[in-house]
């Protein structure tokens, strides 16, 4: 038997769940605490019992999609950022398009975005500076680079599905990428097969 504390976990779980698929789905705007409950399969006032509003909850979902900076050298933080991307290639990360989607069209969505991807970009930069010979400001910019592909490629992927990724192998696209992180990032070039 399961304790009340376990129990509240696994409701809360279900409803960020909830939550994250329809933010992704519907967008912010369009998003219900009702329909959020529904699909959760609680009440509409457990969800506000637990998480005070629709602008909580969806802050809660924003925390949750974000992950940890690469690090190492160049090669490493290539790797890495080619790694993260391959599992988003993989599993539909709902969280993060959650707030990609709703980023666009809520003020509170975009601020949340910022407050989670200033700090992200501001590590990452300075993991593409780290021991080798790229200076801040151009750092940055190849950090931000890095990141407009990575999430143009999940909004395409996911979101407008018209160029084709929504059916191409993660790992062909992770190969063709390969290049183009190693040139931003700095680090040696190295091309990988795919294999097939």
């Amino acid at each position: 038997m399961s304790s009340r504390a376990e129990q509240r976990r696994n409701t809360e779980a279900r409803i960020l769940e909830a939550a994250g698929r329809m933010f992704a789905d519907l967008g912010y705007e369009r998003t219900t605490i009702r329909a959020v409950a529904a699909a959760a399969g609680v009440d509409g006032g457990l969800v506000m019992h637990y998480f005070g509003s629709k602008e909580a909850l969806f802050g809660r979902v924003a925390k949750f999609s974000s992950e940890e900076a690469p690090s190492g050298s160049a090669e490493e933080v290539v790797e890495q950022l080619l790694d993260g991307l391959g599992r988003r290639l993989e599993d539909e990360p709902v969280a993060s398009l959650a707030v990609l989607r709703s980023m666009l069209t809520h003020d509170d969505a975009a601020e949340d975005f910022r407050a989670i991807a200033l700090p992200r970009l501001d590590r990452l930069a300075d993991a593409l500076q780290a021991g080798d010979a790229l200076d801040g400001d151009d750092a940055r910019l190849r950090a931000g680079l890095i990141s407009a592909i990575t999430h143009g490629i999940l909004i395409e992927r996911y979101l407008l599905q018209i160029a084709g990724l929504e059916a191409a192998d993660p790992q062909a696209v992770i190969e063709l990428l390969r290049p183009c992180f190693q040139l931003l990032a700095g680090a040696d070039p190295v091309r990988r097969n795919v294999q097939s």
